[in-house]
């Protein structure tokens, strides 16, 4: 049985905003975190420790975490970190995970590989799809009680689904927001 990981929600933001990133950087942090250099700057060994990122080398300045004999060393979400926010691991999206991420794109819908993946059976993820399958789809608060989720992580899901592929449609019932995928007209 897998062992539950406690994340704060600074964690969770980190880490899902990597697990939605082509290559999954933890830098730079989302606007959303504003001003929280210092406690980014904490969190970010923490998150190190426990395994749920790992170091990897950069290009880009902005995705720099430090440096090391004139090499940019960046931080990167690890398949642990994507397990403990329950996003798709690297196995789960094959040996390669950029040219898997590659076919779920915009650019593969003119192919019989347009059809969004399925998620792992069992996962939190999996759940969330259940939910927004049903003819009246789900609140918010429906999904943060079927999955324990917090609210922006369910919303981050949200767009992780969007990217994979999934529509997504949003509308107001009884004063509550209703999310639903919209199927596909045969």
């Amino acid at each position: 049985m897998a062992r539950t990981t406690n994340l704060n929600d600074l964690q969770l933001i980190l880490l899902s905003t990597a697990s939605q990133r082509e290559d999954g950087s933890v830098l730079p942090p989302p606007e959303s975190l504003g001003d929280q250099q210092g406690r980014i700057s904490k969190t970010l060994p923490t998150l190190l420790r426990r395994k749920l990122i790992s170091e990897a080398p950069v290009t880009v300045r902005s995705k720099m975490w430090r440096g090391k004999d004139d090499r940019a060393i960046g931080l990167v979400i690890s398949d642990q970190g994507r397990e403990a926010i329950g996003a798709s691991t690297h196995e789960e999206l094959g040996a390669d995970a950029s040219a898997a991420v590659a076919t779920v794109g915009p650019a593969a819908t003119d192919g019989p590989s347009a059809v969004p993946p399925s998620p792992r059976a069992g996962s939190k993820i999996e759940t969330v799809l259940g939910l927004l399958r049903r003819g009246e789809g789900a609140t918010l608060a429906r999904m943060v009680e079927a999955t324990g989720w917090l609210p922006h992580t369910i919303r981050a899901a949200l767009t992780g689904l969007r990217k994979k592929g999934h529509t997504v449609a949003k509308s107001t019932r009884d004063g509550a927001t209703v999310y639903q995928i919209e199927q596909a007209a045969a």
